[in-house]
């Protein structure tokens, strides 16, 4: 029985015909015209003003945590349960994760424990649309006017993402996405950054490009970074982009096949909640009992069906280590499973994942 991976991307529309053009014109760099092509598009999709592309999704993060200011001295919010990319860049522009909890309903951060942990060294608070979901954004934006901190949105994993109808990305001073080759949108490697002050979406394009002069030659005014996205990268995203409706919607069917296959049993889908727009980057379960998280893994991976757990709390990590305790996040990591959720998974492999999920309880 062949097995069944947890992601594989959808390449196909125009990916073969726009890098084949990228090969044959010998742009295959970081110029050439599909990089602008993306780049507006992507703009266009999320109804952002502009963007600019990078090579991946945690130097965007780093790129707008630079880009902002926000270095040694400031401390950032940020939920502890996310991937580690959210905390290692705050720590790489110098500045301090200060980590907080989670909601349990949709798995995002509370805005109520990010309230509780300003200081007056905190800068900004960094939303993570964990799998997906959004996180609670007028409470966090009104957080944030509230008490002059910067918002920064690491959307790596949002892309179709909505709350209220709006995109994720477009209510921050500065927002990333992901585009890893497990991302709805996939360029295999590679990001982008989104800025709502024109100054601070400037100096991205110059510190992603090792801060060159605009006039003259080879002559660098700062300390900055090659950061930046190639041709062949911006074609596959472009290609992709003409295409993310229709996997969105073949992954939220795929949600919701998931959903009907496995009611009863003791577990429960991570489902959208409040008004919002689900994207279900990864279609994912939370078990009710801990300790048959590991098992129900290795019995699904012994019929051939690869699973990944959630993400470790970053406050647990060696490098980052804090002595703090965030009960929610604990328990959602060690209750999570993200089940296989490529847009191309078929009915008939939706329903053996299922049925080997009731027989492990069973």
């Amino acid at each position: 029985m062949a097995s069944i991976p947890v992601y594989r991307p959808r390449l196909t529309g125009n990916v073969t015909a726009y890098v084949n053009e990228c090969l044959s014109s010998g742009w295959i760099s970081s110029r050439g015209e599909f990089i602008s092509k993306f780049e507006s598009g992507f703009a266009e999709y999320v109804g952002a003003a502009e963007a600019t592309s990078v090579a991946n999704g945690t130097v965007a993060l780093h790129l707008a945590l630079v880009a902002l200011g926000i270095g040694p001295g400031d401390e950032v919010i940020v939920p502890s349960l996310t991937y580690i990319a959210s905390v290692n860049t705050i720590l790489q522009a110098g500045a301090t994760p200060i980590f907080v909890d989670s909601l349990e309903t949709t798995l995002q951060l509370d805005p109520q424990a990010a309230h509780k942990a300003i200081t007056p060294r905190t800068r900004a608070v960094m939303a993570v649309h964990l799998y997906g979901h959004p996180c609670a954004m007028d409470a966090i934006v009104g957080l944030c006017e509230e008490h002059g901190l910067l918002l920064i949105e690491d959307c790596a994993e949002a892309v179709g993402t909505l709350w209220k109808e709006q995109h994720v990305g477009t209510f921050g001073d500065a927002a990333t996405f992901s585009f890893f080759g497990n991302k709805t949108v996939t360029t295999g490697e590679g990001g982008m950054v989104l800025a709502k002050d024109p100054i601070v979406m400037e100096r991205c394009r110059h510190l992603k490009s090792q801060g060159v002069s605009k006039t003259r030659e080879y002559w660098h005014d700062t300390l900055a970074y090659n950061y930046r996205m190639t041709n062949i990268q911006a074609a596959i995203g472009l290609a992709q982009l003409e295409i993310a409706e229709s996997i969105l919607e073949r992954k939220k069917a795929i949600a919701e096949s998931y959903r009907g296959a496995l009611v009863g049993l003791p577990l429960r889908m991570h489902d959208p909640v409040g008004p919002v727009e689900h994207s279900f980057w990864m279609c994912s379960i939370l078990v009710d009992d801990p300790s048959r998280r590991d098992p129900l893994r290795e019995h699904l991976a012994g019929h051939g069906i690869e699973t990944r757990p959630f993400f470790p709390p970053a406050h647990l990590m060696p490098h980052c280590r804090a002595n703090i305790s965030l009960p929610v996040a604990e328990s959602i990591s060690d209750r999570g499973i993200n089940l296989p959720s490529y847009p191309d998974l078929t009915s008939e492999e939706i329903e053996r994942i299922s049925e080997a999920i009731a027989s492990f309880y069973r």
